[in-house]
């Protein structure tokens, strides 16, 4: 199950499926900007906009920021 929106933080690093890797479940690993999904959960994981400004939903979270 992915993780819930408490588990995540701007800052954060996770991995995330970006909508056109998700028949193939490419991970794309970056630095949580920002929370896209208000639900506390989602079965497919949470949105969010990455500071490289790629969307996605997370997958896992890789561990906290530096920030």
């Amino acid at each position: 199950m992915p993780p819930t929106r408490s588990q995540i933080q701007p800052g954060v690093t996770v991995d995330i499926v970006q909508k056109q890797d998700q028949p193939t479940g490419t991970l794309t690993r970056g630095v949580v900007a920002a929370l896209l999904t208000r639900s506390p959960s989602h079965p497919h994981g949470i949105k969010v906009r990455l500071t490289s400004g790629q969307v996605g939903r997370v997958q896992a979270v890789i561990g906290a920021g530096e920030g």
